[in-house]
């Protein structure tokens, strides 16, 4: 990045909790996500936006750190994030740990498809922040997913664009957008803008 990014504390980021925002608010796991977070010794850039329902596109993903760098956060903020996971893994028990944890079981052979099956889950919920991986996968890959496109367009909800950038050790709340119906062209938007932050292994950028 050209220049060095205005930070702002843990302390300073769940002060201003969106009022819309959908939160968890377990005091423990908040007290546990800011203790490990300030160990980590990274830094948040930007702030939240107050909306009750969301697309969070998280790149760039390119390893198993992303995970341990955001759920800190996750947690010290309460942030309520849902994630998509195949249905047939939703066998109790197994199941009572997956919907705490904010997974949703999605139909992949559902007539609607991944696509209608996530867009239902947004009709039905009064608040969703739903987060994905743009590229998919965390390996090198030069085509990049359009469903979290057609989902956020469908259900006409926002997508927030969320980076963390790993010589800065900074996560970065970023630009909040509404999909124009062009995939292709608000996938080529997206892409420049996660293009200015570096991942844990840039090799598979």
């Amino acid at each position: 990045m050209n220049k060095k990014p205005v930070t702002i504390s843990i302390d300073e980021l769940t002060k201003h909790i969106p009022e819309h925002m959908p939160t968890r608010n377990n005091y423990f796991t908040s007290r546990i996500g800011k203790f490990f977070w300030r160990l980590s010794g990274w830094r948040c850039v930007g702030t939240l936006p107050n909306e009750k329902k969301l697309m969070v596109a998280a790149a760039p993903h390119t390893s198993n750190w992303d995970f341990i760098v955001g759920l800190p956060i996750i947690l010290a903020v309460g942030i309520k994030a849902s994630i998509m996971m195949k249905k047939e893994a939703f066998i109790w028990p197994f199941s009572l740990l997956w919907h705490s944890m904010g997974f949703i079981p999605i139909d992949r052979s559902a007539d609607k498809g991944a696509v209608g099956s996530a867009v239902e889950h947004f009709e039905r919920s009064e608040t969703l922040w739903f987060v994905i991986a743009p590229e998919g996968t965390r390996s090198k890959t030069e085509r990049w997913k359009t469903g979290f496109l057609s989902i956020a367009h469908q259900a006409q909800v926002p997508v927030l664009l969320v980076s963390w950038d790993f010589p800065t050790k900074t996560v970065h709340f970023g630009k909040v957008m509404r999909t124009s119906g062009d995939n292709q062209q608000d996938l080529k938007e997206i892409r420049e803008y996660f293009s200015q932050f570096t991942g844990k292994r840039p090799e598979n950028h």
